[in-house]
């Protein structure tokens, strides 16, 4: 029976990550992934819709939005999807078999297939087919799937693919010309987006009063005007009855509504996959569908770890990878401990959303002393220039007794590219006057930071 130092259950980014950085720090490390390495985030999740909005990007642009700046296209501007999921494939394909170069360059040792879990003799044992393996410390990845709701026609609506979830939407090479989507999320909102700016009629309904989920409502807001402006219609506190024959019922202010579909799509969330088998007879601790972690990561069953979508925590790829890096040094004996305090957020629509620490509402809710301190982006010269007037900003939460940023959430240009610092300045607990002392890059769209701070 071969033996390990680690062996990790699960090839997407937290599983990956995870096991090359073990094996860096000089542990035999074995990884088991049943499906395709890179998970749902190189496959069927962040990087396909990437790939998507960036070509809904170049198509808005040379579909007449580069005119005023006497860029002109002659002739007709269309958008091929089917070129698009090629372009995408190969995309995933590429970062897929990179993933695969760095865990062999890393000497991990990578088996396909579908793992057991369980202890025979005190040891930890992983099987996979008819192969057993040992190892000093288990770090378990399975990731997360779609959750389909449990509503009438979503069943019948999926064997007959007029119901998709998030996997199977990134394989449809035509357009539909009017889509649904259920779940005004961050997965909902990006694809909303997509579709409309690639000829759907885009129609999305979510049982809560906002889009976003939990991120801060100005902003959330703020950028569902953006797409209400490019015709996608939104249904809020709504709850979805019925799919049937293309034709949504629903029920909105104690009224029922109805709304035609060719194709739905649901977004209500994910699941973590906790149907690993042995789970249980370890007795590995679940908890709301999640397996229990602490802040090193650790289950209840000593030397057994769970990271990334597995503990429900913060169901985010780049959450994922730390959590990792966290669980393998407390094998290492490495001084490290899981924060989420900073955790950063990002909608990558045009113009794009970010959000990192606490909302102004959650601020409200926990009591915590607070001031709200605000920019336009159209104090960022470069986005003037590269947009014109807009409706974006930045919104930054200080505490007023400590005087450090708590929370900030921005809708510009290249939002993803800059919460970042601010995540650095929540995480590091930087004074307010020490971040004002920072010389910002001119013209740049984080300059609206400092501008913001200023008041």
């Amino acid at each position: 029976m071969q033996k390990f130092d680690v062996i990790v259950v699960g090839g997407g980014p937290a599983g990956y990550n995870c096991a090359e950085y073990a094996a860096h720090h000089g542990k035999s490390v074995m990884l088991v992934e049943k499906k395709a390495l890179g998970g749902t985030c190189l496959n069927v999740g962040c990087i396909p819709t990437k790939t998507f909005l960036y070509a809904a990007k170049m198509y808005h642009y040379a579909d007449g939005a580069g005119t005023d700046y006497g860029v002109s296209v002659d002739g007709t501007v269309s958008l091929d999807q089917a070129a698009v999921v090629r372009k995408k494939d190969e995309v995933v394909k590429m970062l897929v078999q990179g993933v695969g170069a760095g865990l062999r360059r890393a000497k991990v040792k990578v088996v396909n297939g579908t793992a057991k879990i369980g202890k025979k003799d005190g040891a930890l044992i992983v099987t996979v087919g008819e192969e057993a393996y040992t190892a000093e410390d288990l770090i378990l990845a399975t990731g997360s799937s779609p959750v389909l709701p449990p509503i009438e026609g979503v069943k019948e609506g999926m064997a007959d693919g007029t119901v998709m979830t998030s996997d199977e939407i990134l394989d449809m090479t035509e357009i539909p010309a009017k889509l649904l989507i259920v779940g005004g999320g961050v997965i909902g909102f990006e694809m909303a987006a997509y579709f409309q700016e690639a000829g759907a009629r885009v129609t999305v309904i979510e049982m809560m009063d906002k889009v976003l989920g939990g991120n801060d409502r100005e902003v959330s807001s703020l950028l569902q005007k953006e797409l209400e402006k490019k015709g996608v219609v939104f249904y809020l506190s709504s709850s979805v009855k019925k799919l049937s024959g293309g034709v949504v019922t629903f029920e909105k202010d104690g009224r029922i509504d109805v709304a035609a579909y060719d194709k739905a799509l649901m977004c209500v969330g994910r699941r973590a996959n906790i149907g690993i088998e042995g789970l249980e007879e370890l007795g590995i601790q679940v908890e709301r569908g999640a397996v229990v972690t602490d802040e090193h990561m650790r289950t209840n069953v000593p030397h057994v770890y769970a990271i990334g979508d597995l503990n429900g925590k913060v169901m985010l790829a780049h959450v994922g990878y730390r959590e990792g890096e966290a669980a393998v040094n407390h094998i290492l004996g490495i001084e490290d401990a899981m924060s989420y305090d900073a955790v950063c957020g990002v909608v990558y629509t045009n113009p794009e959303a970010a959000f990192v620490g606490v909302s102004e509402e959650q601020a409200k809710a926990a009591g915590i002393p607070y001031r709200v301190k605000k920019a336009s982006i159209n104090m960022s010269g470069r986005h003037v220039a590269e947009n014109g007037l807009s409706s974006g900003l930045c919104k930054l939460i200080v505490n007023t007794e400590k005087n450090t940023l708590i929370g900030a959430a921005l809708m510009s240009s290249y939002a993803s590219e800059y919460i970042y610092s601010l995540a650095l300045m929540i995480d590091l607990q930087v004074p307010v006057d020490r971040i004002l002392r920072t010389i910002f890059p001119h013209p740049t769209v984080c300059e609206v930071v400092r501008e913001a701070l200023l008041g």
